[in-house]
């Protein structure tokens, strides 16, 4: 089975980008939104972000527009908004679906890799996260619910 990094995937500009620049880091993959009740965890997102990054962590955002139609932006006002924000500096990829027959790939995977509860696949909303360790692996998926400040722990253990 092929590690997260070995993915494709559309950055913000319309090109693509190798998952490959992060092989061998930690990494926090997550579905974002910008005007949604849970947008303010870009907050703790970019602080996570700044906390670990010397030490091998990163962000990935990738925006979503399928719950509650909370992402209408494009590419640009998207960018502009975390940047103005949140002063976002982790990347920020192109908008895709995370479920349903267009989902993007890495989402297909991440889902398959860590079930929700009861088993479940599809994400329920905006800022579903998922922890990846060095390997590439997924090791854990955490609800919209669960505050980017809570995870610390868990990315301290594979840092």
């Amino acid at each position: 089975m092929s590690a997260i990094t070995d993915f494709q995937v559309k950055t913000a500009d319309g090109g693509e980008a190798s998952l490959e620049a992060y092989r061998g880091k930690v990494l926090l993959i997550v579905n974002t939104a910008s005007k949604c009740g849970f947008t303010s965890q870009y907050e703790g997102l970019e602080a996570l972000h700044r906390d670990y990054a010397e030490r091998g962590f990163e962000v990935l955002a990738f925006p979503c527009n399928q719950f509650g139609a909370q992402e209408p932006g494009d590419a640009a006002e998207i960018a502009n908004f975390c940047s103005l924000t949140y002063d976002v500096t982790f990347p920020v990829f192109a908008k895709i679906d995370v479920n349903g027959a267009q989902a993007d790939p890495l989402f297909e995977r991440l889902k398959s890799d860590a079930p929700g509860l009861l088993g479940s696949k599809a994400i329920k909303w905006n800022f579903t996260k998922f922890l990846v360790n060095r390997a590439g692996e997924v090791v854990d998926r955490y609800a919209p619910t669960t505050k980017p400040e809570d995870i610390r722990k868990d990315i301290e253990k594979l840092l």
